[in-house]
């Protein structure tokens, strides 16, 4: 697998007008996906029968917008500094994000310790369920067809394609995230991070550690 990590920052250049850019294609030239279908005709639906105002749906897209994976490490960091918030994180994922005053929304979120001996890794075979409230939007390469079959068939391969190098004694366990549930990693806390503060702690947590493809590394 290839290109599946941030791009970096893009250089300065003169525009040439001799040089011809290809068009993006607009939304609409694209058919659009039954999921996506289905979601407009609910939406419509709730609006159309009082169960909820449009300003409301728009309030929730345009939160929705703003998370980002800062709030997963938030919870993660406290989880390193903090045993008994992390055992009750691992319990009861809502009520514990509650104590951050942190919503994590109305699909419960089953949260996966990795330790010595167990290594956690997230998919969604299907389509792309994803625990938004804590990481925001998944990356292209969540949706994939490709990591989505391999991330099942061939974890291990997987990983290794994003440098995470796992040792045979280390048990690989894949979770298959769904409409009605969803999973995040709580990953190891890193050798060499025991002199930082919390929000020191909360800056290690990647998006990437979190869906358990990375791990967290010690500055």
């Amino acid at each position: 697998m290839s290109d599946h990590h941030e791009h970096g920052e893009h250089g300065m250049y003169e525009h040439d007008p001799l040089h011809k850019h290809p068009t993006q294609p607009d939304l609409e030239d694209t058919p659009l996906t039954h999921h996506q279908i289905m979601q407009m005709a609910v939406a419509d639906l709730l609006v159309e029968k009082g169960v909820i105002e449009a300003e409301e749906l728009r309030k929730q897209i345009e939160f929705m917008d703003t998370i980002t994976p800062a709030r997963g490490a938030a919870l993660v960091a406290r989880a390193w500094i903090d045993p008994d918030f992390k055992d009750r994180l691992v319990a009861d994922s809502k009520a514990a994000g509650a104590e951050l005053d942190m919503d994590i929304g109305p699909i419960p979120i089953l949260v996966m310790e990795n330790t010595a001996t167990v290594h956690n890794l997230i998919v969604c075979t299907l389509c792309s369920c994803y625990p938004r409230f804590l990481l925001g939007f998944p990356p292209d390469w969540y949706k994939s067809r490709e990591y989505r079959r391999r991330a099942v068939s061939e974890p291990r391969k997987v990983l290794a394609e994003f440098g995470t190098e796992l040792s045979d004694s280390v048990e690989v366990r894949v979770h298959d995230s769904t409409a009605d549930m969803r999973y995040m990693v709580l990953p190891m806390r890193p050798d060499g991070s025991e002199d930082l503060s919390e929000d020191a702690l909360a800056a290690l947590v990647t998006r990437d550690a979190m869906v358990g493809v990375t791990t967290p590394k010690a500055p």
